[in-house]
């Protein structure tokens, strides 16, 4: 774990309001240089999210007026049905009907980039400009399989599941979008106890705010997903959750903002202030106090249209896995910013990972140049950019956040990602 990781919380962070952040932010810096950014080429752009905790920063950046701070005082921030619909809508773009960026699943800007998931596989240029969030998905398995023990350990699931393919019966799981982050969260919880995704389960696609309801029917076996649909299913007493994602990959990365590489190519000044909107929406987003007043305010019939006491507890670490598992775990907590905005940073050495494992299930070809990739779609720059016309100290960022360690024992470094893939037992790649 790199020491940038590991800094003590600065002064900045525990002052009372956003203002006061900045400005002492901005005291940090050598001299007190600071500069206004340039004005903004257009006052709006388009953006979309789909119902998950998650995308709480463009929504609170909206409702509490930092886009308009920054000039960007038309804004628009559209409810996505589906991530096929985000996918759709990306590809239309917000001059013809559809969204020009928004919160998205982090894998999807190199699948839309190499044109893997889009209509006759037309390649989608996408950057990436921040990580979102780090942690708070889940991975929930039905009531019926309370008493096997199942949690971080997905094994016990193991004969359950051969005995129903072996009667010739289906056994659903459901993610949110093939290769994704719930996609390969599940299949990695799933191979690391013995459990082929390819050919012991079938894997389905649900849109997150359909899964409470598809796994009370009875459609699944399990599901993976952000929040506040894991909570919900605990809440209405329909499944449990087997583990929370950050136990499978400590602060790991989630959701990003991102946006298609014309809009942002030709509108640059716009795109950093929609930057610094967000990440003036994360600290806040980050701050303790605020945990109340943003679950109230995302919970809303405008926003996610769900209880407020859905989306809070596992918000704040505090976790009911509804199998008589209850733990105050404040460390898988839904991180925004972090101690120096390492949380909101995109490294570029995460990405590499995400690729390696669209590779090991085949969603990537195995020869594709992964280094190439992340350099044409990661702006980290511009993100580092944004940080300093903020006022931020932004010593020790860079590519790579190191080497990164799995529940499971295995450790994936970025700079030997065939080593990583060569080490999983079980995958679609030879």
């Amino acid at each position: 774990m790199t020491a940038l990781r590991t800094s003590t919380r600065r002064s900045f962070l525990k002052t009372a309001g956003l203002a006061a952040t900045v400005a002492a932010a901005r005291s940090l810096l050598p001299g007190g240089a600071w500069a206004a950014p340039a004005a903004p080429e257009v006052p709006g752009a388009r953006l979309g999210y789909i119902a998950l905790t998650d995308s709480a920063p463009l929504i609170i950046a909206q409702e509490k007026g930092f886009f308009a701070r920054h000039g960007m005082t038309e804004m628009e921030i559209e409810k996505q049905a589906s991530w096929g619909a985000t996918r759709d809508n990306m590809a239309l773009g917000g001059a013809n009907g559809g969204i020009d960026g928004g919160h998205i699943l982090r894998p999807k800007v190199h699948l839309y980039s190499t044109g893997m998931v889009m209509q006759n596989g037309r390649p989608l240029p996408m950057y990436t400009l921040l990580n979102l969030n780090e942690q708070c998905q889940g991975i929930s398995v039905a009531r019926a399989h309370a008493d096997l023990g199942v949690g971080l350990d997905s094994s016990p699931l193991k004969p359950i599941l051969a005995a129903k393919k072996a009667s010739g019966a289906e056994v659903p799981m459901a993610m949110t979008f093939p290769g994704g982050t719930h996609d390969l969260w599940i299949r990695y919880w799933l191979a690391a106890g013995g459990i082929d995704p390819d050919r012991d389960v079938d894997l389905i696609v649900v849109p997150p705010p359909q899964m409470v309801a598809n796994m009370k029917v009875g459609n699944m076996e399990a599901f993976c997903v952000g929040e506040p649909w894991n909570e919900q299913l605990v809440n209405q007493g329909i499944g449990f959750t087997a583990t929370t994602t950050g136990e499978i990959w400590a602060r790991h990365p989630e959701k990003v903002l991102a946006m298609r590489a014309d809009w942002v190519d030709a509108h640059p000044n716009a795109a950093k202030a929609i930057l610094m909107a967000v990440m003036e929406a994360q600290i806040w987003c980050e701050d303790p106090a605020n945990k109340d007043e943003m679950a109230k305010i995302v919970s809303g019939r405008q926003w996610y249209k769900v209880p407020a006491k859905d989306i809070i507890g596992r918000l704040k670490g505090e976790i009911n896995y509804g199998n008589g598992r209850q733990e105050s775990r404040p460390d898988l907590a839904m991180k925004f910013w972090g101690e120096r905005g390492e949380t909101s940073f995109p490294w570029k050495s995460l990405d590499s990972w995400f690729i390696t494992e669209n590779k090991r299930w085949g969603y990537l070809p195995g020869d594709l140049d992964a280094a190439a990739l992340v350099g044409r779609t990661n702006r980290s720059d511009l993100w580092l950019e944004a940080a300093r016309e903020l006022g931020f100290d932004t010593t020790g960022f860079g590519d790579s956040r190191g080497v990164e360690t799995f529940f499971d024992g295995k450790t994936f470094d970025p700079a030997d990602p065939e080593a990583y893939l060569a080490s999983l037992a079980i995958k679609a790649v030879a």
